[in-house]
């Protein structure tokens, strides 16, 4: 198969997907999508054209690239190795790229089944949310061969402002590992600081204003502080959905021996969210749960 892309699957429309796809259309390529909510995918291709398919079998026939975006390791394989998956109906030298958060041993295990099949595999997560998504910004963190990586770097800038190789298969997902460890310790340190200038009398919004020029800035303090000042979850990433990366983290560091306190701590924090109803609540959250009486 040519290593022009021009044709490409796109499976699973989530608050993710559907940005990262409308990109695609937009730069022209011939988007085939699935969704398991067939509204979602007959909507997109209403607006921006392409067509969709009734498994993820169906929309790969004939791509030169398959993209995937859904939930977690079984969703992935479910789409992917699963009956009627992508796997079945793509053809040797296309493309599979992960873009799930998922568990690196998940990636190893796609790169040998897309080995036997001659197609080439990315582990590729994404970091910037839905925002990120939306505006075409996202980092994107790739595990593979660099031949491969080389083939689909361009594509995938068409939704990201960074793309870049980590490593073998895995090595993306051990990557975003790292993202949401550190992510995690940057909320629950922004929302103990809220707290404590809210208990002071501060003005929260003055302070904010104050520290972020220094070395406390952050993107979560200069995308986040607004809405936790205001007490609005209702937007952004949700805590089940960190709670799942979390557990994703906790259980490679068991395997590799390391240590991980702080992100055990914030794990057990966002599990006191969730049962204050807060599952489908961002992450910067964490500031709710201090402020209970």
């Amino acid at each position: 198969m040519s290593s022009t892309i021009a044709t490409v699957a796109f499976i699973g429309l989530g608050v993710m997907g559907q940005p990262m796809a409308r990109h695609l259309a937009r730069a022209g390529l011939t988007v085939r999508v699935y969704n398991r909510s067939v509204a979602k995918a007959e909507a997109f291709v209403a607006e921006h054209g392409g067509s969709h398919h009734a498994t993820p079998r169906d929309a790969a026939a004939g791509a030169d690239l398959v993209l995937v975006c859904v939930g977690n390791d079984d969703d992935v394989r479910q789409v992917t190795s699963g009956e009627d998956g992508a796997l079945e109906g793509m053809a040797p030298g296309s493309l599979l790229v992960d873009h799930t958060t998922a568990s690196a041993s998940l990636a190893q295990e796609l790169d040998a089944a897309c080995r036997g099949a001659g197609i080439d595999f990315l582990d590729a997560p994404v970091s910037g949310g839905q925002q990120g998504a939306e505006n075409g910004a996202l980092t994107i963190m790739c595990g593979g061969e660099a031949a491969a990586f080389a083939r689909v770097e361009a594509t995938l800038a068409h939704y990201a402002k960074a793309v870049t190789h980590m490593g073998p298969a895995g090595s993306g997902q051990l990557t975003k590992m790292v993202n949401q460890i550190c992510v995690a310790g940057v909320v629950q340190g922004l929302a103990e600081g809220l707290h404590l200038a809210e208990k002071a009398g501060l003005d929260r919004q003055r302070v904010i204003e104050v520290i972020s020029q220094g070395a406390a800035g952050s993107w979560q303090m200069d995308h986040r502080h607004r809405t936790m000042i205001d007490d609005d979850y209702e937007h952004g990433f949700a805590v089940d959905w960190m709670r799942k990366d979390l557990a994703i983290c906790l259980d490679q560091a068991r395997e590799l021996g390391a240590r991980l306190p702080l992100t055990a701590l914030v794990d057990q924090f966002y599990g006191d969210v969730q049962a204050m109803g807060g599952g489908r609540w961002d992450t910067s959250s964490l500031l709710k749960r201090l402020q209970r009486d």
